[in-house]
């Protein structure tokens, strides 16, 4: 059974980049454009792996990831964020609020591709 992969971002062309890349990859892939979206599809989908935008409607990547990880029921999904914010101090706050790991935009898609298997152990 392939992976699954929550794509979350409210920029139509990074979704539909990561989505096209996500699934020639091999993996099946939810997308949800806003923090709201993004905790009921991680509920509903149960992905392995998060990507996760930080500047977003209704709730940031930041409030996302600290909900998804005061689950104990989400425990085991991989968060990497992805986000423009690339300041050490943002750095700091996603990994410490509990984020896998932290990429920022531009990202290469091929990075971001072996990034993505190597945490999930495929390919």
């Amino acid at each position: 059974m392939s992976k699954k992969i929550l794509i979350v971002d409210d920029e139509p062309n990074i979704v539909i980049s990561l989505e096209f890349l996500m699934k020639k990859e091999g993996f099946a892939v939810a997308v949800a454009n806003d923090g709201e979206e993004a905790l009921a599809k991680a509920a509903s989908f149960e992905p392995d792996l998060i990507l996760l935008d930080v500047m977003m409607p209704k709730k940031s990547g930041f409030e996302v990831c600290e909900i998804l990880r005061a689950d104990p029921s989400k425990a085991g999904v991989l968060i990497v964020m992805l986000t423009a914010k690339g300041r050490d101090t943002e750095v700091a706050k996603g990994l410490a609020i509990g984020a896998d790991a932290y990429i920022t935009k531009p990202f290469s898609t091929k990075d971001l591709a072996a990034r993505v298997k190597t945490m999930l152990g495929v390919g």
